[in-house]
C-alpha cells in the first residue's frame, strides 16, 4: 500500500489581520518569539484570579469542630496563604462540615491547599483519627453568579441546625480578606 500524501495548509493572512498586527506590535512580536509567547501567557494567567465555594466534612461526620482552638488554626493557616496569593474569604465552621470562601490564581491548587488546610487543623484535634471524609466539594464562582447569595446560604446554616437563634451569634464564623460580588466579576472576566 502506498503512503498517503500529507497535506500541509498555508495560511496566508489576510489584509485588515497584517493591519491589525502592525497596529499592536506586542501581539505581532508574540506570534513570532515563542518565548515572548510563553512569557506573555505567564503573565496573563498569573492576574487570573479563581474563586471557590468549599466544603468538607469530617470522616462519619463526627462532631469534632466548632471549637476556638480550629478556629484560631484556621485563621493562622488562611493567613499564611496571603504570601502566596490565596485569600480566604467568609468560612462557617460547623460541627461536622466547615464551608469556605478561598481564591487563588490560575495555577492555584484547590486540591492540594484542601489536603494542606485538613492536616493544619486535624494538629488540633484531639480525637482519634481519621478526622476527615475523603475528597471536598467545590463550586467554582463564575461571572454573574451572586457570591453574597452562598454566602448568605452558608451563614444561615447554624440557625437552620437550630444551633442557634441568629446567625451574628455563632461564634465559628468570619471572613479574613474581603471577597465581594465586584470583585469576583472583575477577577473572572
Amino acid at each position: 500500500m502506498a503512503p498517503r500524501p500529507q497535506v500541509v495548509a498555508v495560511l496566508v493572512p489576510s489584509e485588515s489581520v497584517n493591519r491589525r498586527l502592525a497596529q499592536a506590535p506586542l501581539q505581532r512580536d508574540y506570534c513570532k518569539c515563542p518565548t515572548l509567547r510563553r512569557a506573555w501567557i505567564s503573565s496573563f494567567r498569573s492576574t487570573i484570579r479563581h474563586f471557590f465555594f468549599v466544603t468538607f466534612n469530617t470522616h462519619h461526620r463526627r462532631r469534632l469542630l466548632a471549637n476556638a482552638q480550629l478556629n484560631n488554626e484556621l485563621v493562622a493557616f488562611a493567613k499564611s496563604g496571603e504570601q502566596r496569593a490565596i485569600a480566604v474569604g467568609r468560612y462557617v465552621i460547623m460541627l461536622d462540615h466547615i464551608h469556605i470562601f478561598v481564591s487563588g490564581h490560575q495555577d492555584f491548587l484547590l486540591t492540594q491547599w484542601v489536603r494542606l488546610l485538613k492536616r493544619a487543623l486535624s494538629k488540633v484535634i484531639s480525637q482519634s483519627r481519621p478526622h476527615w471524609q475523603k475528597g471536598f466539594f467545590d463550586h467554582l464562582i463564575r461571572h454573574g453568579e451572586s457570591y453574597s447569595e452562598k454566602w448568605e446560604y452558608v451563614r444561615q446554616n447554624p440557625v437552620r441546625a437550630g444551633l442557634v437563634e441568629t446567625p451574628e451569634d455563632w461564634p465559628w464564623q468570619g471572613e479574613i480578606v474581603p471577597i465581594d460580588q465586584q470583585s469576583v466579576d472583575r477577577e473572572t472576566l
